[in-house]
């Protein structure tokens, strides 16, 4: 059995009832006897709105203010995938980015993560619990909520994988892989099996916003492999990994 972290992004968490997909497909994981930390966005859409609604009230609204509002999305989506898991029977217990032990600098808007000390995740893990936790968010050495930017819950996964040395971290989004092409404007554009974390990183630099590209590049320095998946299916995803992942058989 391994020590699973898997992200799930907003577009897979839209409403109530992709929720409880997204429950039933952790139920299912978990019932394999398998331990999991999971790592949420905020709802599709949400964080733009927030943002929206603080500049109408001040354009010039003070980024610490503003980590403190738009961190909410994902403390919203924690407890009701906690309620979620729970109507399924699976013992679960929900984590700010703070109560996790994310622990960052001073930037807010696009804090840097310095320390991951896990707060009482190994505990609740050892006691056969889920552990939902927010991602995009983390707690300054002053003490203050901060974000970590755009896509900034896919760092979340992959620092807390690392800390955990999870033997797995799986991404779960709305597309099934990483593409040679963006399949929106290349219709003959092919998934991925694999992908190396320098090729996914210049794909990133390049716009692509499949991954975040500081996340690749800690995945890359720690060299934790992880898997972009579909949230919809349950078809094979597109494995990140150093160049050699193939003869590795890594996920």
């Amino acid at each position: 059995m391994a020590l699973i972290v898997q992200k799930y992004g907003g577009a897979s968490l839209a409403n109530a009832n992709e929720i409880q997909k997204v429950a039933l497909r952790i139920k299912e994981d978990y019932e394999k006897g398998n331990s999991l930390v999971i790592v949420v966005s905020a709802r599709q859409g949400l964080t733009d709105s927030l943002i929206k609604q603080a500049l109408a009230l001040n354009p010039k609204v003070h980024p610490r203010q503003l980590d403190q509002l738009i961190s909410i999305g994902e403390l919203e989506m924690i407890a009701l995938m906690e309620i979620a898991l729970e109507a399924l029977g699976i013992p679960t217990v929900s984590r700010t980015g703070a109560q996790a032990g994310i622990i960052t600098n001073n930037t807010h808007t696009d804090a840097q993560i310095e320390e991951v000390s896990l707060g009482d995740i190994p505990q609740c893990l050892k006691q056969q619990k889920v552990v939902i936790v927010a991602g995009f968010q983390g707690i300054s050495t002053e003490g203050y909520v901060t974000t970590l930017g755009r896509g900034g819950s896919d760092l979340s996964a992959i620092a807390l994988a690392i800390a955990l040395k999870a033997d797995y971290c799986q991404f779960y989004k709305d597309v099934d892989g990483i593409y040679s092409s963006d399949p929106k404007l290349v219709p003959d554009a092919t998934k991925l099996n694999t992908i190396s974390f320098d090729e996914l990183l210049e794909m990133a630099i390049c716009g692509s916003q499949v991954i975040q590209a500081r996340a690749i590049e800690l995945a890359k320095k720690h060299n934790t492999p992880f898997e972009v998946r579909s949230s919809f299916t349950s078809n094979p995803g597109t494995k990140v990994c150093q160049s050699n992942c193939v003869l590795l058989n890594i996920l």
